[in-house]
């Protein structure tokens, strides 16, 4: 476990927003991460937990109390099942499944961050979400004080959502076990535009190294993997989560699918653009990406306080054309 007093989240998260921690504490394994989450509680501390900081938009006057990041690695296979530690990098997870031929995570290549944050958000893309393949998540509950295993059914997963979304700082994620499928081909392939770049109908599968390969590929193209050399990619990939509204409420012209219950899901790159806020648009240190119009993106020296006000401007947009009101996927402190 290592402390220190000389960290800024700007440095810690893919935004590069945020500043000075008071105390930065850095564990490697889950009885570290414990360890390090009850004291922060007894000490009555403020705590924040974080792992490849993709997903948050940190607080401009920084954290008075600890941050903990969790650097714990390691994956241990079980025949088909992988136990993974919170810690560990997810593409390098899911390039390990791809190698060792196992299918379920192969169009989620790409995704930044730490497998820990996955079940917390749902992380999803390109047809796949981490909800079809985890079948336990095991965690330290800071209500209970101790540590416990959730099933799919408790962690009861949404759209980008889960319980421990709706329930944010009481779980803390210490390992995730996911279940897939053996053998050199992927699950069903879910979504037209990788299919089309596969050259395969919907519904059918390709090779585990041409599905991560395809997808890589497209979402280069947008952006939306992390490279210190691209500009694009200081942001923390959609920044706006698909509505979800009743079928009579979809909006002519925008992409649709169904979302059960007599729903559709719009696309809120659509809905973004079509507000006015087109790829490349920019106030100030902050915008859209260049490449995708759902990313928002900062330059350095940009603030929180920037890129909130200009995802506000972006919700009050599409609010008063369309009716329909965005929400963040991002978790803002």
């Amino acid at each position: 476990m290592l402390v220190r007093s000389d960290a800024r989240l700007a440095d810690l998260t893919t935004l590069g927003v945020g500043g000075p921690v008071d105390r930065l504490v850095e564990v490697t394994d889950p009885d570290e991460l414990v360890a390090a989450v009850r004291e922060a509680d007894e000490a009555g501390r403020p705590l924040l937990v974080l792992g490849g900081g993709s997903n948050l938009v940190a607080p401009d006057d920084g954290w008075d109390g600890d941050v903990v990041a969790v650097r714990s690695r390691g994956v241990d296979r079980h025949g088909d099942m992988l136990r993974v530690q919170a810690g560990e990098d997810w593409d390098d997870l899911v390039a390990g499944t791809v190698e060792e031929e196992l299918a379920g995570m192969e169009a989620l290549s790409g995704i930044p961050g730490s497998t820990g944050a996955t079940p917390v958000q749902n992380v999803g893309a390109y047809g796949q979400e981490v909800a079809q393949t985890i079948t336990a998540v095991r965690v330290y509950d800071r209500a209970e004080k101790t540590e416990r295993t959730l099933t799919p059914d408790e962690c009861a997963f949404g759209y980008r959502d889960s319980r421990l979304k709706r329930e944010p700082g009481r779980f803390v994620v210490l390992t995730v076990d996911f279940t897939l499928d053996p053998g050199p081909l992927s699950r069903p392939v879910g979504y037209a535009e990788l299919a089309k770049r596969l050259g395969v109908d919907l519904g059918g599968r390709a090779p585990l190294a041409d599905v991560r390969a395809a997808v890589l590929d497209l979402r280069r193209g947008k952006g939306m993997v992390v490279d210190p050399a691209d500009p694009d990619t200081r942001s923390a990939g959609s920044f706006f989560t698909n509505p979800v509204v009743p079928a009579e409420q979809a909006v002519p012209g925008c992409p649709s699918w169904p979302a059960g219950d007599g729903q559709v899901k719009l696309s809120a790159a659509w809905l973004v653009q079509s507000a006015g806020f087109g790829r490349g648009t920019r106030d100030g240190r902050v915008g859209t990406s260049s490449r995708h119009s759902l990313a928002l993106t900062t330059e350095p020296g940009a603030t929180a306080a920037e890129l909130m006000a200009f995802a506000e401007r972006v919700v009050a947009a599409v609010r008063e054309r369309f009716g329909v009101t965005l929400v963040p996927e991002p978790t803002r402190l």
